[in-house]
């Protein structure tokens, strides 16, 4: 991780404290439309209950700053530190992942007891320190809340999975869809070849992941104005691609056939139609959105038909680094990737679906793990993915940048996860 170096500007215990619980209020604001059988949920072993999401990122709190820095704490019960660690080993052991949905204790109710619980003692841990305490709490502060946004981003993907497996086909909210009336003319966008600068340098929060900031030798290409539609898509599924063997890489075609895949996930055929499951229920596709829930594996071979390719992360980046930062997130309580609004020049670099390239998940040229159980973060998972970029419409708008990088299994279909074109020039 990075943040404001030890002699960079002071965050004061108040202006730590209001960040903390904006982004704790947003968590339980996502969980406003549940009921409390949707909190304990889990369809597949890639998803969590909605419980745990809540518990998890309260225990990150306990565990990092609360148990080695507020003298005397105590947490509600010993074995959260087990039920609720993820992935940290160096924290110690955790309960088996795919078992998250078949405990049914502590139900949701002393869930949100413990929230508060972990709240009130950040309130006394930022009371009681002082400025250079502060200095000391605040990277791990600030990490554990950018933690808690990718969790709200999961929470709304998870829920989507949870309810999309009922055949009733509930909706989460009811808020409507904008639909699309015209698909803005694909158009090509040139970038020069050279050596650039790529990931993340400066005093704000990034994640480790995200550097060093490093030269990268980039040919010339050339990359698509906007996402790919589900329209396109459509006649990439008319024209049979789910079943051109040439189309795909190995790998991806071996999983088309065990999974059965003709669409993207979400997507069912009534009467000639197709439909797909939103957060507000079963909707006509809309041919002019961005297509989405799509593996690595379906962006890779629509890009073949195409005789094109994805684009690497390194032009990805360089093609965004001086463009603003909007498009569909979170914050539009819409939970849905929307049309390209057709302004001219590169569009939807930012929220609506997270954009695969073709790049492996790797450790950038110098990348060290930050020291100690946060180093397992991201290092660790280094192998076996490949990276997404630009966020999507369940990523809070404050949690992205430019060099954020995103990483999936090739497989992987249940995040809002689409696709661009590129080629070289």
């Amino acid at each position: 991780m990075s943040t404001s170096p030890a002699d960079g500007p002071y965050r004061s215990a108040a202006a730590l404290l209001s960040q903390y619980q904006d982004v704790r209020r947003a968590t339980e604001h996502l969980c406003q439309p549940l009921a409390i059988e949707d909190y304990i949920l889990q369809a597949m072993a890639d998803v969590s209950p909605t419980r745990w999401h809540l518990a998890h990122v309260s225990w990150f709190f306990e565990t990092f700053l609360l148990k080695p820095h507020l003298p005397g704490y105590e947490s509600p019960h010993p074995k959260y530190e087990f039920l609720f660690n993820s992935y940290y080993n160096a924290v110690g052991p955790q309960y088996y992942r795919p078992h998250r949905g078949l405990i049914s204790r502590p139900t949701v109710a002393e869930v949100y007891d413990y929230r508060a619980h972990v709240d009130q003692g950040m309130v006394s841990l930022l009371e009681v320190s002082d400025e250079n305490k502060l200095r000391e709490l605040e990277p791990t502060l600030i990490l554990g809340l950018n933690h808690e946004q990718q969790h709200q981003e999961l929470i709304i993907t998870d829920i989507k999975y949870n309810l999309a497996i009922n055949p009733l086909r509930p909706a989460y909210h009811n808020r409507p869809i904008p639909r699309g009336t015209a698909t803005p003319p694909l158009r090509w966008m040139d970038f020069q070849g050279g050596i650039h600068r790529i990931g993340y340098e400066g005093t704000e929060f990034a994640f480790d992941n995200e550097g060093p900031r490093h030269e990268a030798l980039l040919r010339p290409f050339r990359i698509a104005s906007r996402l790919v539609t589900n329209g396109e898509f459509m006649e990439f599924m008319a024209a049979g691609g789910y079943g051109i063997p040439t189309l795909w890489l190995s790998d991806g075609w071996t999983t088309v056939k065990a999974e059965g895949w003709d669409a993207p996930l979400y997507w069912e055929k009534v009467d000639g139609t197709w439909w797909v499951q939103t957060m507000s229920g079963m909707q006509p596709v809309d041919e002019h959105a961005p297509v989405a829930h799509v593996s690595y594996y379906e962006a890779d071979a629509y890009a073949h038909w195409k005789g094109k390719r994805l684009p690497t992360e390194q032009e990805w980046e360089r093609s965004a680094e001086t463009e603003p930062l909007q498009g569909t997130f979170m914050e539009s309580g819409v939970y849905h990737p929307l049309p390209a609004p057709g302004n001219g020049g590169l569009e939807q670099l930012y929220g609506d679906v997270w954009e695969w390239t073709q790049s492996p998940y790797s450790a950038y040229p110098g990348f060290k793990p930050t020291p100690g159980a946060v180093g397992e973060y991201n290092g660790k998972f280094m192998v076996n993915q490949m990276v997404l970029r630009g966020g999507s419409c369940a990523t809070p708008r404050s949690h992205l940048r430019t060099t954020y990088r995103n990483f999936f299994p090739p497989h992987a279909r249940w995040q809002f996860m689409g696709f661009r074109l590129a080629e070289d020039a």
